[in-house]
């Protein structure tokens, strides 16, 4: 197992351009309700998967809903492995390496691919996707298995952007929660990785 390391939360950089705001408030309040002690207990065990980057940069591949809650939640330091150090390559180098390894996915909250250059240097940055919302909250209420698949979650939120009219889910997101989890099951979606039938 990799030796898990600490560093301050704002230093840690994404790898995507969006993240789920209703998924991170309720890992927000999950924080939140933590003492100090089980809030840390929790983040190690929890760990951030890191890849080192130019000019020694560390940039997450996973769990950043977790990241920008616990950013919300003003923890300070989080826990983290590391998964690959590229920080002797160029940028251009380096974003070839991350898409070689689906560690990079700059998909915006239409489903549009961006240039690496858009990512934003800070999970503050990281603009509201609710569809990565619903897909998290289907996947949480059994609608699909999590996998080791890499960026699912984008597979998933993709497929009900295209089935489940975007006023529909601001306008009622439990019946759009509802909508998800039956589509989820359905024929429709047997080909998506953590597809449970």
């Amino acid at each position: 197992m990799p030796k898990l390391k600490r560093a301050p939360i704002k230093s840690l950089r994404p790898t995507q351009l969006t993240v789920g705001m209703l998924e991170v408030e309720v890992k927000r309040k999950r924080l939140a309700s933590l003492s100090p002690t089980a809030r840390e207990a929790f983040l190690q065990a929890h760990p951030m998967p890191v890849v080192i980057g130019p000019e020694e940069c560390l940039y997450i591949t996973d769990h950043h809903h977790l990241a920008r809650a616990a950013l919300e939640a003003r923890v300070r330091d989080a826990w983290f492995t590391i998964e690959a150090d590229f920080s002797s390559y160029g940028a251009r180098k380096f974003w070839l390496k991350m898409t070689e390894h689906s560690w990079v996915h700059p998909l915006d909250e239409h489903g549009v691919r961006h240039d690496y250059r858009f990512i934003p240097r800070h999970l503050k940055k990281l603009t509201d996707d609710i569809y990565r919302s619903l897909a998290g909250f289907v996947r949480d209420a059994g609608g699909f298995e999590k996998t080791g698949a890499a960026f699912v979650e984008f597979i998933w939120a993709d497929f009900f952007r295209r089935n489940i009219a975007i006023e529909d889910v601001r306008a009622n997101f439990r019946q759009a929660l509802r909508d998800g989890k039956r589509l989820a099951r359905s024929p429709l979606a047997k080909r998506i990785p953590g597809f449970t039938g």
